[in-house]
């Protein structure tokens, strides 16, 4: 009997406080099962970059992809944090030093090619002759993708395209997912072919792995809490006869002296970078206040409000998350209070809707000023006050005015605000009626230093 040991991490989100662990634990695995004369193959699942990480942001997830070098990953594919995380031409060079190849079947150019730092699927050979296929597959995100510069390809039919075209030259299949486990069940129902579809994206966590019809299902969580293993049986004629998914967790496995020194260096080297990119000098220092309305989130207003060629504009004080110093301004300042992975937006509404949404923005506003968002590019604490520039609402009347004057029906208004708004489940007047464009080209903060860099220039 062939034994085949598969390892794989997912969802790190650049959560470097474990990763001195995970290597060692899957050089260590592959060690041991090697000696055994079993194969072992290691894969990561995406989303191994996330720019709210100095490190991440400073090198544009260069330093991410020198420490998976080390691992020696047999395969990996990307996650929307590496392919919305950056622009098409930050992406094109992510991986120009990487010692694995990027498995990612569906996402192609603008003018439909493949890109040039991936393939479409990677055929690994055992020593004893089992050919096993790997397939990656990431989320099509089907708004946001062109505005980054890609094309999102649907994964079923890219999926049943790709098993006709490569499934008959291998004896087993393995599908790196960055899908989500919802989609991970639909696929393992719908192509048996699949023999192991290794799930990321949601942050599930299968200790066991699942059952799926023909194909094991296993997912090891998030932010490097867990390893997965997938342990495969095959017999003389390269049938999977056996397998089993587990997962260990990281905290369990042993810490070194150097761990801490090489944990914080990496904070050290991002942080050093990014001081050193001098932005603008401001007179005055700006408190963040997560529940109020406080000066930095009103020049915040101004800056998204510029940016757009908008009027009005609303953000709400949770993004902001550390105050802004009086004198230089530098990079580090502005991640550490706008690690966010978010971007500007302008909504065009007639009068009449402008007030429909005014009035969602206030019905949920108590409710907001402690909820602890999660996820959606967001990497604050609370979503904290609605704050508005060139709005205003009367609590009384739920009257709504427009720079001072009543907002008429059938005249049409431009807001700027995050996109941020558009993927949270609170304002669905944006959804439903909201004639929507996302200015993709520069993150939240990105924008805030420009704002700053004209309006209080270096010296």
């Amino acid at each position: 009997m062939e034994q085949i040991t598969i390892l794989h991490t997912n969802d790190l989100h650049s959560h470097f406080e474990n990763w001195p662990r995970i290597r060692r634990y899957l050089a260590a695995i592959r060690a041991t099962a090697e000696q055994a004369g079993g194969t072992v193959y290691t894969f990561d699942l995406g989303d191994h970059v996330d720019r709210a990480h100095p490190v991440s942001e400073a090198t544009v997830g260069q330093q991410n992809v020198k420490l998976m070098n080390q691992v020696g990953y047999d395969a990996v594919t990307i996650g929307n944090n590496e392919g919305l995380g950056f622009m098409r031409a930050q992406l094109d060079h992510l991986y120009d030093h990487a010692n694995f190849p990027v498995v990612l079947g569906n996402l192609r150019t603008l003018q439909g090619a493949l890109p040039h730092w991936a393939v479409d699927h990677r055929l690994l050979t055992t020593a004893a002759g089992t050919r096993v296929l790997v397939l990656g597959l990431t989320a099509p995100y089907q708004l946001t993708y062109p505005l980054a510069g890609w094309t999102p390809l649907a994964v079923m039919p890219t999926l049943s395209r790709l098993l006709a075209q490569y499934r008959q030259q291998a004896d087993c299949c393995v599908l790196l997912s960055h899908l989500g486990i919802n989609v991970d069940r639909q696929i393992a129902k719908r192509f048996p072919q699949v023999d192991v579809i290794l799930g990321s994206h949601t942050h599930h966590r299968l200790p066991h792995g699942e059952r799926v019809n023909h194909s094991l299902l296993a997912a090891a969580g998030k932010w490097g809490q867990y390893v997965g293993r997938v342990s495969l049986t095959l017999d003389s004629q390269h049938h999977i006869v056996a397998a089993a998914a587990s997962v260990v967790e990281t905290k369990t496995l042993p810490v070194e002296p150097a761990d801490a020194a090489e944990i914080q260096g990496l904070s050290d080297l991002g942080e050093s970078i990014l001081s050193e990119q001098r932005v603008a000098q401001v007179p005055v220092a700006m408190e963040a206040n997560a529940t109020g309305h406080p000066q930095l989130v009103q020049e915040g207003l101004h800056a998204i409000a510029e940016y757009a060629g908008t009027q009005a504009a609303v953000l709400n004080a949770g993004l902001f998350l550390r105050d802004l110093p009086a004198g230089v301004v530098t990079q580090q300042h502005l991640h550490q209070m706008l690690p966010h992975s978010m971007h500007v937006m302008t909504v065009t509404l007639d009068g009449y809707n402008l007030w429909r949404l005014v009035q969602e923005f206030e019905s949920v506003r108590l409710f907001l000023r402690h909820f602890p968002q999660r996820g959606m590019g967001f990497r604050g604490k609370v979503f904290g006050e609605l704050n508005y520039l060139g709005i205003a609402y009367d609590a009384q009347t739920h009257a709504v005015t427009w720079r001072g004057e009543p907002v008429s029906p059938l005249k049409t208004y431009r807001v700027a605000m995050v996109d941020h708004y558009l993927f949270v489940p609170f304002f669905p007047t944006l959804k439903i009626v909201g004639q929507n464009q996302i200015l993709y080209q520069d993150l939240l903060r990105e924008v805030f230093a420009q704002y700053l860099g004209r309006h209080d220039p270096l010296p």
